[in-house]
Protein backbone atom coordinates (compact mmCIF):
# COMPACT_ATOMS: atom_id res chain seq x y z
CA UNK A 1 0.00 0.00 0.00
CA UNK A 2 1.38 3.24 -1.12
CA UNK A 3 0.38 5.57 2.05
CA UNK A 4 1.95 8.52 0.15
CA UNK A 5 -0.34 8.61 -2.54
CA UNK A 6 -3.47 8.27 -0.15
CA UNK A 7 -1.94 11.35 2.17
CA UNK A 8 -0.18 13.95 -0.55
CA UNK A 9 -3.75 15.13 -1.42
CA UNK A 10 -4.31 15.71 2.60
CA UNK A 11 -1.19 17.82 3.00
CA UNK A 12 -1.31 19.71 -0.43
CA UNK A 13 -4.36 21.32 0.58
CA UNK A 14 -2.05 22.74 3.67
CA UNK A 15 1.18 23.19 1.78
CA UNK A 16 0.90 22.57 -2.42
CA UNK A 17 3.43 20.74 -4.33
CA UNK A 18 5.69 22.81 -6.53
CA UNK A 19 7.19 21.99 -9.87
CA UNK A 20 10.74 21.75 -9.38
CA UNK A 21 13.31 20.79 -11.93
CA UNK A 22 16.13 17.87 -10.63
CA UNK A 23 19.04 17.06 -12.42
CA UNK A 24 21.45 13.83 -11.24
CA UNK A 25 25.21 13.88 -11.19
CA UNK A 26 26.65 11.84 -13.42
CA UNK A 27 30.48 12.49 -12.45
CA UNK A 28 32.64 15.01 -13.54
CA UNK A 29 35.00 16.33 -17.04
CA UNK A 30 38.69 17.11 -16.60
CA UNK A 31 39.63 19.86 -18.21
CA UNK A 32 43.20 20.43 -19.85
CA UNK A 33 44.48 22.67 -16.84
CA UNK A 34 43.29 19.66 -14.69
CA UNK A 35 40.46 21.39 -13.06
CA UNK A 36 36.39 19.40 -12.46
CA UNK A 37 33.44 20.66 -14.15
CA UNK A 38 30.63 18.23 -12.59
CA UNK A 39 27.85 16.66 -15.49
CA UNK A 40 24.59 16.11 -15.02
CA UNK A 41 21.52 14.16 -16.52
CA UNK A 42 19.13 16.17 -18.43
CA UNK A 43 16.64 17.87 -16.02
CA UNK A 44 13.38 15.83 -14.70
CA UNK A 45 10.22 17.58 -13.46
CA UNK A 46 9.68 16.21 -9.82
CA UNK A 47 7.02 17.50 -7.84
CA UNK A 48 7.86 18.74 -4.07
CA UNK A 49 6.65 19.93 -1.14
CA UNK A 50 9.54 22.38 0.42
CA UNK A 51 9.43 22.50 4.51
CA UNK A 52 11.28 24.02 7.22
CA UNK A 53 13.81 21.55 8.78
CA UNK A 54 12.57 20.14 12.03
CA UNK A 55 14.74 19.74 15.28
CA UNK A 56 15.82 15.97 14.75
CA UNK A 57 16.49 17.09 11.04
CA UNK A 58 18.77 19.34 11.99
CA UNK A 59 20.12 17.46 14.77
CA UNK A 60 21.15 14.66 12.02
CA UNK A 61 22.44 17.17 10.22
CA UNK A 62 24.35 19.15 12.27
CA UNK A 63 27.59 16.82 12.07
CA UNK A 64 27.68 17.63 8.46
CA UNK A 65 29.87 20.75 8.60
CA UNK A 66 27.16 22.19 5.83
CA UNK A 67 27.06 25.51 6.27
CA UNK A 68 24.09 28.30 4.71
CA UNK A 69 20.38 28.02 4.44
CA UNK A 70 18.82 24.58 4.43
CA UNK A 71 15.23 23.06 4.15
CA UNK A 72 13.82 19.66 3.63
CA UNK A 73 12.18 18.67 0.84
CA UNK A 74 9.73 15.58 -0.12
CA UNK A 75 9.78 14.08 -3.66
CA UNK A 76 7.98 10.83 -5.06
CA UNK A 77 10.72 8.75 -6.32
CA UNK A 78 13.66 7.60 -5.36
CA UNK A 79 16.55 10.07 -4.62
CA UNK A 80 19.83 9.89 -3.00
CA UNK A 81 21.98 12.83 -1.17
CA UNK A 82 25.72 12.85 -1.10
CA UNK A 83 27.73 9.32 -0.49
CA UNK A 84 31.45 10.28 -0.71
CA UNK A 85 32.41 5.98 -0.26
CA UNK A 86 30.38 5.22 -3.18
CA UNK A 87 31.58 8.46 -5.00
CA UNK A 88 27.47 9.31 -5.50
CA UNK A 89 26.16 12.56 -5.15
CA UNK A 90 25.58 16.04 -6.36
CA UNK A 91 22.29 16.17 -7.43
CA UNK A 92 21.07 19.34 -7.65
CA UNK A 93 17.03 20.42 -7.69
CA UNK A 94 15.97 24.31 -8.81
CA UNK A 95 12.82 25.48 -7.22
CA UNK A 96 10.62 27.83 -9.16
CA UNK A 97 11.73 31.06 -7.81
CA UNK A 98 15.25 29.90 -9.82
CA UNK A 99 17.27 29.01 -6.55
CA UNK A 100 19.39 26.04 -6.81
CA UNK A 101 20.14 23.72 -4.18
CA UNK A 102 22.23 20.61 -3.84
CA UNK A 103 20.77 17.29 -2.10
CA UNK A 104 22.82 16.93 1.12
CA UNK A 105 21.65 14.41 3.08
CA UNK A 106 18.48 11.65 2.69
CA UNK A 107 16.66 12.36 5.85
CA UNK A 108 13.61 9.55 5.33
CA UNK A 109 12.69 6.95 3.19
CA UNK A 110 9.66 5.10 2.37
CA UNK A 111 8.85 1.61 -0.05
CA UNK A 112 12.03 2.33 -2.86
CA UNK A 113 9.81 1.99 -6.19
CA UNK A 114 7.10 3.87 -5.60
CA UNK A 115 7.14 5.76 -1.98
CA UNK A 116 8.98 9.15 -1.29
CA UNK A 117 12.25 10.73 0.20
CA UNK A 118 12.57 13.36 2.44
CA UNK A 119 15.57 15.07 1.88
CA UNK A 120 17.63 18.14 3.54
CA UNK A 121 18.98 20.53 0.63
CA UNK A 122 21.27 23.05 0.80
CA UNK A 123 21.56 26.48 -1.26
CA UNK A 124 23.99 26.92 -4.01
CA UNK A 125 25.46 30.07 -4.43
CA UNK A 126 24.43 31.55 -8.17
CA UNK A 127 28.58 32.01 -8.81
Amino acid sequence: MNLHSIAVGYVASVNPLIECSFVSSTGYTTNPDGTRVPTYSAPVVVFCQVQALQYNDLMQTSSLNIQGRRQAIYITGDYAGVVRADEQGGDLVTLPDGTVWLCALVLERWALSSGWVKIAITEQNSA
